[in-house]
């Protein structure tokens, strides 16, 4: 079985969640520009180092009606729009249920802090 990758896994969603992740996948890469992404635990996860999945920052995770986008770290980022969801252990996240749920400048200052956390700055 050939092994998937984030763009396979993108293709491979409906319409609906298939834009959503075409929309933030760029705006990630953007803000991230060292970091890796790969496929871990079945979804797409951006990380540092040679084994992301060990310094993870974020991730893209489809269900069936949104796409959840999470940040390792980010109940320990500055959040001052308050969408954010408090997760496990010091995760937090947000759902997109279209393109338009983007805020690319506050999703950019976001995965900014989360690089400098991961970062140690």
């Amino acid at each position: 079985m050939k092994a998937i990758g984030v763009d396979d896994y993108l293709t491979g969603l409906t319409t609906e969640l298939r834009e959503i992740g075409e929309a933030a996948r760029p705006l990630i890469d953007e803000a991230l520009p060292d970091a890796t992404g790969v496929m871990w635990h079945g979804h797409p996860v951006w990380g540092l180092g040679k084994a992301p999945g060990r310094r993870p920052i974020c991730l893209l995770k489809a269900y069936t009606s949104y796409v959840t986008f999470g940040l390792w770290r980010g109940q320990q980022i500055s959040d001052r729009s308050g969408r954010l969801i408090p997760g496990a252990r010091q995760m937090a996240s947000v759902r997109l249920t279209s393109a338009a749920d983007i805020d690319a400048p506050l999703f950019a200052d976001w995965l900014r802090q989360a690089h400098a956390l991961e970062e140690g700055k």
